[in-house]
Parts: structure tokens; C-alpha cells; sequence
């Protein structure tokens, strides 16, 4: 065989090997664009669509059920900033906000326990997930009973203990009605944070945690210096859900309490929901609906910024 042979033969080698490459490239483009094609048509079609008829309806006066509507501008905008009992909404959705926050530091210490070597930890990791997976409506109902002015089992509780001086009416008494809903919404999700936080420490390559106790490191340190710096981005998620959760609560007051008494316990989302489907004011309904996604979207950056700009950043250094 000449070496001209063997040189037409390696190039025609590396030409088919390029072809095949080529097209092996083309249909891998193409199983990417059709996966992503019905996703992205849904998202279109049940997300996109309905923000941009949502926008379009803040700024009508539509009562949700004529077939015209008239177009008033900025008129329902101005009318949610004067609107006191909205405000009043929106401070009791910074009660969730709030008592959420300062919960998040006692869930991850049951997560760091809970990823320990504890006995019986299977079952508590099952009891602590148990009221995340339970319908959000039959919750509510068994606190309502729960908290009951009349035979509730809370007071009678209280009364075994010689405790009556603490018998309230939980529900109807405004200064503390919305920290018992925020108690139940506690109850609730608390479960589902901490079981974000176990996976986030589990996924701590375990190599980087025995050379630190190799090297001296106790517990403070290795939670401190370690498993926070490694979990951030999964504290950035609980934090954005618990924004996104605290401005979206509705089924809790909903069922417990109907908002009252008055607006007391009404949230946000609920005084929403009410405008539209009891005072027939979708137009003005929609305005409140683009103001929540604005303050989810506008804290989300600020938190963001604060997380990915300062925290990440300074840990990197």
C-alpha cells in the first residue's frame, strides 16, 4: 500500500468520523428542542398568556361576568394604595413572613440532628414530614376544632393544667388570632423545610467533613464553617418560599377564621379573592394579583442580591 493510500484512507476516516459527529450533534439538538417544546407551549399557554390578560385586566373596571369592559387606567391602582383594609391584609401576611423566618434557624438544628447518628431517626423524619403531606383544608379544620371557644380541646387542656388564666378565644381575639394561624401554617410546613435541608446536608461529600474533625473541629465549628457555607443555596430556596408562601397563605385563614373577625386575619391573597368572587371587582382583584407577583419578584432580587452579592461572595473569599 502506497502512503498516499494510507493518508486518502485516515482522511476519509476523519470525514465520516466528522459526518457522524455532525449528526450525531443535529439529533441531539433536535430531542432537546422537541423535550423542551410541549413544556414551553404549556408554560405559554397557562403562565404567559394569562400574566398578560391578568396586566391587561388591572386596568379595567370588569365585574367577572359581562361581556364589555371599560378601560379606566391607572384608577384601580390608585384605589388598592388607599385601600386600609388591604394594608392591614398585607401586615398580617408579615406576621406568617416573620414567625416563618425566625423558624427556619430551629429547622435546620432539627435537620443537622436528624443527620446525625440519632436513634429511631427514620421515624422522626417521617412524623416531621407527615403534616406537609396532609390536604391543607383538613388542617384547618382540625385546628378550628382544635382551638374551639366551645369544647375545644386547647382550653381543656389548658384547664387539666390548672392554666385557665391562659384560656382565650384564639380565633376571634384580634391580637393573637394571627399568630395562632401562623402557629398551624408552622406545623404545617415546617416539615418540608427541614427535609429540603437534610438533603442539602447529606450532599456534603462526607470526605470534607471527617478531615475537619481530623483536624480538631467540633460540632459549632463544622455546622458554622462547613454545613452553613455548603447549604446557602438551599437556605437562598427556603427563604424565596418562604416569601412566596407568606404573601400567598390563603386556605388557613380561609377555613379557620373566613379573615375576621373583620379583617383581622384576612391575608393579602384572601382579600383578593373576595374582591373578586364576593364584591364582583375582577378588574381591581387582577390589580392586587399583579402587585403580589411584583413584591415576590422585587424581595426575591433584594434577597438575591444579599445572598449570591455579599454572603456567597465574602464565603468564596
Amino acid at each position: 500500500m502506497q502512503p498516499s493510500d494510507i493518508i486518502n484512507d485516515s482522511t476519509q476516516y476523519f470525514v465520516r468520523k466528522g459526518n457522524d459527529m455532525s449528526r450525531l450533534s443535529k439529533k441531539r439538538k433536535q430531542f432537546i428542542i422537541m423535550s423542551l417544546f410541549i413544556p414551553v407551549a404549556l408554560l405559554i399557554a397557562f403562565v404567559v398568556f394569562p400574566a398578560i390578560d391578568l396586566f391587561r385586566m388591572s386596568f379595567t373596571n370588569w365585574d367577572g361576568y359581562s361581556q364589555n369592559s371599560s378601560f379606566i387606567w391607572f384608577e384601580n391602582y390608585i384605589s388598592m394604595f388607599k385601600n386600609k383594609d388591604l394594608w392591614l391584609s398585607l401586615r398580617n401576611n408579615a406576621v406568617y413572613f416573620f414567625v416563618h423566618l425566625l423558624m427556619i434557624f430551629v429547622e435546620l438544628a432539627f435537620a443537622v440532628l436528624l443527620t446525625s447518628k440519632l436513634r429511631a431517626a427514620k421515624f422522626y423524619k417521617t412524623m416531621v414530614f407527615m403534616p406537609y403531606i396532609i390536604n391543607g383544608v383538613a388542617i384547618s379544620y382540625a385546628f378550628s376544632y382544635f382551638f374551639s371557644p366551645v369544647n375545644g380541646a386547647f382550653n381543656a387542656i389548658l384547664s387539666s393544667v390548672h392554666l385557665e388564666s391562659l384560656i382565650r378565644n384564639w380565633l376571634s381575639d384580634e391580637k393573637i388570632v394571627n399568630f395562632v394561624l401562623s402557629f398551624v401554617s408552622l406545623w404545617r410546613f415546617s416539615g418540608y423545610h427541614i427535609i429540603l435541608f437534610m438533603a442539602a446536608l447529606q450532599s456534603i461529600p462526607q470526605d470534607t467533613m471527617e478531615a475537619a474533625q481530623v483536624d480538631g473541629a467540633n460540632t459549632w465549628q463544622l455546622f458554622k464553617y462547613i454545613q452553613i457555607p455548603a447549604i446557602m443555596l438551599m437556605v437562598d430556596f427556603v427563604l424565596f418560599d418562604n416569601i412566596r408562601g407568606a404573601l400567598q397563605v390563603f386556605d388557613i385563614p380561609f377555613v379557620m377564621t373566613a379573615g375576621g373577625p373583620g379583617y383581622a386575619s384576612s391575608t393579602f391573597t384572601l382579600y383578593t379573592i373576595k374582591t373578586a368572587f364576593t364584591f364582583s371587582n375582577f378588574g381591581l382583584a387582577a390589580t392586587m394579583a399583579v402587585a403580589i407577583m411584583f413584591m415576590i419578584v422585587l424581595i426575591y432580587i433584594v434577597q438575591n442580591k444579599i445572598i449570591h452579592g455579599l454572603i456567597l461572595k465574602e464565603g468564596r473569599k
